[in-house]
Parts: C-alpha cells; structure tokens; sequence
C-alpha cells in the first residue's frame, strides 16, 4: 500500500481543532479544555445547516440539549459512552462538557461557523441545571 493513500492525523493539545475537511464534511477533535469545564460553560448553540455527531473517545463527556426552538427550553442531558454514535440534530440547542481526560470525535458539515451557528446565553438558574445534570460534576461535589 502506498502511504499517500492514507493520511494519518491526530491532535493532542486542548480545544477544539478540525483535522480532515473534505467535499462537504469535516472530522474534528475535541479535547478538554477549561473553557469546557462545567462551571465555564456560559452559552449554548444550535447549527443551522447541520447535524453533529459526537463520538466519545476517551474519558468523560456530557451532552446537553436544550430544545429547538428561539430560546432554550428544558435542558437535557445524557452521558455519552465510549464508541458510540450521538447525532444532534439541525436546529437543537446544545453544549458539552468534558471530564480533564476527555477527548471527543465530531463530525459536521464543513461550513459550520459561527455565522450560521447563533448562540445563547445562559442564565445562572440555566448554568446550575447544568450542574445537576452533569454526571462527573456529582461525583465531584
């Protein structure tokens, strides 16, 4: 097999950071980082042209929903598992957060920005729903 056939890539510092874009799609990863630590989450956001999807890799990460509509509605969340497939639909608001050893696969459209992925801000009753909800943040505290 020839090696240009194959393009090998990783990323290990924090963050967010987009790795392979072709055509249409985009894979990133995400690692943790403070801003995604559950008590600095301050918004959400929803994707206007797309779906994401969530692939857990490593450690710990939570995924909150919070409806579909102008403004957030009741917030969900659920424990993501390794290896498995969590796809957020178009138009759903939402968030993560990631445990210090967490690491997360995405894949979205390739024109996914901030231009067409509003945000909303969350207020403090918002932020601690989070923090209920959230399942490592418990077994912190």
């Amino acid at each position: 097999m020839k090696k240009e056939w194959i393009e090998v890539v990783s990323y290990d510092r924090d963050g967010y950071q987009p790795l392979i874009d072709f055509e249409s799609w985009r894979v990133a990863i995400l690692n943790y980082c403070e801003e995604l630590s559950i008590d600095q989450i301050e918004n959400m956001q929803k994707h206007n042209k797309t779906d994401e999807v969530f692939v857990l890799l490593e450690g710990e990460c939570t995924l909150f929903t919070g409806g579909m509509g102008d403004s957030l509605e009741e917030i969900d969340a659920i424990f993501m598992e390794p290896n498995r497939i969590y796809n957020v639909k178009k138009g759903v608001w939402h968030t993560h957060t990631l445990n210090q050893q967490g690491k997360v696969l995405i894949v979205e459209n390739r024109d996914t920005s901030d231009e067409n992925s509003p945000t909303i801000l969350l207020n403090l009753d918002q932020k601690a729903v989070l923090q209920k909800k959230c399942h490592y943040y418990q077994s912190m505290v």
